[in-house]
């Protein structure tokens, strides 16, 4: 089985490539799915989160309130690495789990938001491929989406720049054409790996 981290920032054709791939027949893993199992209700990081953030990030029924803990969270770095530490060894553990699951597969995609975030997960990679595209491109497309320029503009801030995706991918995809000229990307490198 070849496992695949796969990077981009908001906007940068990442899921489209995620897409792609599955079409493909690649097993795909979205890290932010992942990310949302463990934080079920009732689930030990729950429990985890409430001691360290207070008990009023969980509602009645035990479901995490994310904006009250996204607020608390992200209130100072100390509290982000606080939030981190308590997350990734369940993150990384329900990951290795679902990589269990897809044993068999060819080729196996995990999706990965933030990979700064997650560096620590790494070694769990065959292979890192990153998509990048110039930032204003990926406003002008963020934005024909839907989305406010002054978000995208928040987002962008908080996530790790282009330069250090690739200094960390085996494989960079450059998306500043369109849509056809990624997805042809998509299937060389989808050639040159499957079997």
């Amino acid at each position: 089985m070849h496992t695949v981290f796969l990077c981009g920032g908001i906007a940068s054709g990442k899921s489209t490539v995620s897409r792609a791939l599955a079409g493909l027949g690649a097993r795909v893993i979205d890290l932010d799915e992942v990310s949302r199992e463990i934080t079920r209700p009732g689930d030990e990081a729950c429990a985890e989160l409430a001691r360290a953030f207070g008990e009023d990030v969980l509602d009645d029924a035990g479901a995490l309130r994310r904006d009250v803990l996204a607020s608390r969270a992200f209130a100072t770095s100390q509290d982000t690495r606080r939030l981190e530490a308590i997350m990734h060894p369940h993150i990384r553990a329900r990951l290795a789990r679902r990589l269990e699951e897809a044993d068999g597969c060819d080729v196996v995609v995990v999706e990965i938001p933030l990979l700064d975030r997650v560096e620590d997960l790494l070694p769990m990679a065959d292979e890192v491929v990153c998509v990048t595209c110039p930032v204003q491109t990926r406003r002008e497309r963020a934005v024909a989406r839907g989305m406010d320029e002054n978000d995208f503009d928040r987002r962008v801030s908080r996530q790790a720049s282009d330069a250090y995706l690739r200094s960390r991918a085996t494989v960079v995809m450059d998306n500043e054409g369109d849509e056809a000229e990624l997805r042809d990307k998509v299937d060389a490198w989808w050639r040159g790996h499957s079997s």
